[in-house]
């Protein structure tokens, strides 16, 4: 839901165009620093009117400890968001400080448009991190980034509909097939006013949930993709008996958008990461949404992982890198960012901004199903290849034209992996 779109032609350029602007540093030694400076950062994120009343809460918060340091904040929406990031880092002109994705860290760390968050360590606490969630933001052992907090695949049920529908949810962690089943049995339930689900293998998380139940990755360590088409083409043949009749037409999709089948009340349940939880109640109406886990393709297997796709980094060439430093600190490391945020950017990464955080409530459920699934979380995967965004909305897209019935599996295929070698090379 959270991805951009570049064909191969744009991503080529994009990327190309990123490497020669990692090449034009300034070879001006940086001014001492000066911690009572008049200073001015440019803060960039994507989000919606509720996570910019957040950060500027924050960034309220902020100045009553920091006054001379102003902050002006902006954002969009998350394709804009890195259109114009992509626009800016060609230009040599990224901002001081901006919201990060770890889709993103080899593009953008490999071409030298983030800063090396050692060289500003003083002003920044990494000992409230655990290494595994350091990882999120490292490439070749440099820091690059922080996450805000992390979130794992989850399993969301509306419980209203299935009250009316007179409908039990179903169990956490069942195989696929016995999910199948439940959608099925909603739908008929419902006679269709309400359909089970979405079809589940329109995204790219659930094949990857396939992925590593069997030891594998989406991509390996190379920056490779880690499947093959024959896994690939399985994974969508084995949606065709659920996108006849069982899960909600694409078309009935395309009219709702931009909101998914689940945030209208389209369908009883969709799988997301576990921070959706505050915007489905938001968008849905529903009194009450519970959280399950998601379907495994093997029982006991460590499928599930911490994502900490949301990060925070620091433009290589600001005129201010102590000063983005404390910000980006704040951010990721105050118990006031805790108290503000709660689990709306994911569930506290760094335990003194989990201090500050008041877990009732939405923060709590969230916080309870982390737990309860605790036993099948496994290693993070690799840091994800140069173009993952622009794949994984390839894989959403391709997913929606079967839905559609335009395509063939056996198209679909092709024309992924065709754009996996434009992109990746």
């Amino acid at each position: 839901m959270n991805r951009t779109r570049l064909f191969a032609p744009a991503a080529a350029l994009a990327a190309g165009a990123l490497v020669l602007a990692g090449c034009a540093g300034s070879s001006e030694a940086p001014a001492a620093f000066d911690p009572d400076e008049e200073v001015t950062l440019d803060f960039a994120f994507w989000g919606n009117d509720d996570r910019a009343t957040r950060y500027d809460d924050l960034i309220a918060a902020f100045n009553e400890e920091y006054p001379n340091i102003t902050v002006n904040p902006s954002f969009t929406d998350f394709p804009s968001f890195w259109e114009k990031r992509q626009t800016e880092a060609a230009g040599g002109g990224l901002p001081d400080v901006f919201q990060f994705s770890d889709s993103y860290l080899r593009q953008y760390g490999e071409s030298g448009n983030l800063l090396d968050l050692a060289e500003v360590e003083e002003h920044i606490d990494f000992t409230t991190f655990d290494e595994s969630l350091l990882g999120t933001g490292a490439l070749e052992g440099t820091q690059y980034s922080l996450p805000t907090g992390y979130s794992l695949w989850a399993n969301f049920v509306n419980d209203d509909l299935l009250a009316q529908a007179g409908v039990e949810a179903p169990e956490g962690g069942t195989s696929f097939e016995e999910f199948d089943e439940w959608m099925a049995e909603v739908t008929e339930a419902t006679g269709g006013a309400v359909y089970g689900g979405t079809d589940y293998t329109q995204r790219i998380q659930n094949f990857e949930l396939v992925l590593r139940a069997g030891g594998g990755n989406l991509y390996t360590d190379e920056g490779e993709l880690g499947f093959t088409e024959d896994e690939l083409r399985e994974f969508w043949e084995s949606g065709d008996a659920i996108r006849e009749g069982v899960t909600v037409p694409q078309q009935r999709l395309e009219e709702l958008s931009p909101k998914s089948g689940f945030a209208a009340a389209a369908t009883a349940s969709e799988m997301s990461w576990s921070n959706f939880l505050g915007g489905y109640l938001a968008d849905s109406g529903a009194s009450s949404i519970s959280i399950i886990a998601p379907p495994t393709a093997e029982d006991g297997a460590k499928d599930l992982y911490r994502q900490a796709g949301l990060q925070m980094a620091i433009a290589e060439n600001t005129e201010h890198p102590e000063a983005a430093a404390i910000f980006l600190d704040f951010v990721v490391n105050s118990p006031e960012a805790g108290e503000i945020f709660g689990t709306t950017l994911g569930f506290p990464a760094s335990s003194s901004k989990l201090e500050g955080t008041n877990l009732e409530g939405i923060d709590k459920q969230v916080a309870d199903y982390i737990e309860t699934a605790a036993d099948r979380i496994g290693d993070a995967p690799p840091v994800p290849v140069v173009g993952y965004g622009s794949l994984e909305q390839t894989f959403w897209d391709l997913g929606k034209s079967l839905g559609l019935g335009a395509i063939s599996v056996d198209d679909a295929v092709t024309q992924f992996f065709a754009e996996a070698d434009a992109i990746l090379g």
